[in-house]
């Protein structure tokens, strides 16, 4: 099989492509382009999974970065394991017609327990004192050891939160290209989530993510020149464009004002009980899920829904299924928000009655997306003198927390998530290979994807 990579660049469009970011300028010119045409919900998981099983959402059952689990009762935020994901994968596939094919997964999502050949993802240490320790997991074991002895400890604090930087984006391509040169896998999966961070935080404006669009295009210089000298095809591609945002919509305290949120109250702040309530959203960039646990309410939740400014779509069980939707994990109600709208996950009325983890990174605890963990609070003055003394008893072994997160929603300047249909904030597929493709190929579905990459795999089998 034709030796394959793979760059997920996250939140990369045309719109993006011009004089802070030369060399994927350069090298597209010379490559089949086409955009992709957003889905829904055009967020990392869902998108992700339809690329490497060629299924809707309604089949693979990732209708979200997170979703509520009716037998638990709990909602379910940035699971790992990719048994999640229901499909055959693309490698699979391929080890069906190639024995000797090997994939290398890195740090593409729903990571874990995988039949992958090779994958590393982030895995913090939690140990029982509280403290939360930079790490990730591989897939052989021994691999994490190899890397983080040749890169150092994969920069944690650096992939999410206040503190984010290329450098972190930088720690996977390095550990790809280790990978590489170590077991030469067929097909290799890169996620580059950096650009991602910085549109969401400022939007495209130019002048504030221009140095970080010049560092990731360095990254991808570096990548593709490495795997070309390799003699793999390469093929660029994102998962949506990210457009400009100004309105946060706080669907969970909409609900609560219409007596639909219940909470238990615990030292003074209010902790989400999704189990009790009779109806809540999952938030999720400008996607939600509501979940109505109580049918008595499904009509007042649907007028609600309908009524709430900003709310784009609201679309019931039966008219999921036109946007490849219906499944058991979706809510009673998909909502979509317009193009400058996006979801909180907030329920709480009184920012003083928040729960620890509002203010903190915290994306296992947290009952939705929260982007505001880029941002420390801005209304303390002294708040990074704050997160140094935490810092400092973190490094002297003393519990902590980092409660210097911001509840302030207006900060986001960027999102995704609904079907963008603007072709420069689209997301993109550009690749070396014309396997497949015709001159007239300008716009394909997501699930194309699955069979640009397959296509380009088998070239030289089934030529």
């Amino acid at each position: 099989m034709q030796k394959t990579v793979v760059l997920d660049v996250v939140g990369l469009s045309y719109s993006l492509i011009g004089e802070h970011t030369p060399f994927l300028k350069k090298w597209f010119a010379g490559k089949r382009q086409a955009t992709i045409d957003p889905m829904l919900p055009a967020v990392t998981t869902s998108v992700q999974s339809t690329y490497v099983t060629g299924k809707w959402p309604s089949e693979h059952g990732i209708l979200g970065n997170g979703w509520y689990d009716r037998t638990d009762a709990e909602v379910k935020f940035w699971k790992q394991s990719n048994k999640l994901v229901q499909g055959e994968k693309i490698w699979d596939r391929a080890k069906k017609l190639d024995p000797s094919f090997t994939v290398s997964k890195m740090f593409w999502w729903y990571n874990m327990y995988s039949t992958a050949d090779f994958s590393c993802t982030p895995r913090p240490q939690y140990p029982s004192d509280g403290l939360k320790l930079p790490d990730c997991y591989t897939q052989p074991g021994d691999l994490r050891d190899r890397l983080q002895q040749e890169l150092g400890t994969f920069p944690l604090f650096q992939f999410w939160g206040p503190a984010t930087t290329i450098k972190s984006t930088r720690w996977i391509a390095d550990a790809s290209m280790l990978v590489d040169k170590w077991h030469n896998p067929t097909l290799t999966l890169i996620y580059l989530p950096h650009l991602d961070y910085c549109l969401q935080k400022f939007g495209q404006d130019f002048s504030k993510i221009g140095n970080d669009l010049r560092e990731v295009d360095d990254v991808c210089r570096d990548l593709i020149e490495y795997y070309e000298k390799q003699g793999a095809e390469v093929i660029v591609l994102s998962e949506y464009g990210i457009t400009n945002v100004s309105k946060p919509i706080h669907i969970n305290r909409i609900l609560r004002e219409a007596g639909l949120i219940r909470y238990r109250e615990e030292r003074g702040l209010e902790l989400f009980d999704a189990g009790a309530s009779p109806a809540f959203a999952t938030a999720d960039h400008q996607f939600a899920n509501v979940y109505v646990n109580d049918p008595a309410v499904y009509e007042q939740v649907q007028t609600i829904l309908e009524n709430t400014p900003g709310i784009e779509l609201v679309l019931d069980k039966t008219q999921q299924k036109d946007y490849h939707l219906d499944h058991e994990r979706s809510g009673e109600f998909v909502i979509v928000a317009d193009a400058d709208s996006w979801f909180t996950y907030y329920y709480w009325l009184d920012d003083a009655r928040a729960p620890d983890f509002a203010r903190l990174v915290a994306i296992h605890q947290k009952p939705g997306y929260d982007p505001v963990e880029m941002f420390m609070d801005q209304t303390n003055p002294l708040v990074k003198l704050k997160a140094g003394y935490k810092l400092g008893r973190k490094m002297l072994g003393f519990r902590y927390l980092m409660n210097v997160i911001s509840l302030d929603a207006t900060l986001i300047k960027g999102s995704h998530g609904r079907l963008v249909t603007e072709r420069d904030y689209k997301p993109v597929f550009v690749s070396s290979s014309a396997s497949g493709q015709s001159d007239s190929d300008d716009s394909i579905a997501a699930t194309a994807v699955y069979d640009r990459i397959w296509e380009t795999l088998t070239a030289n089998v089934l030529a």
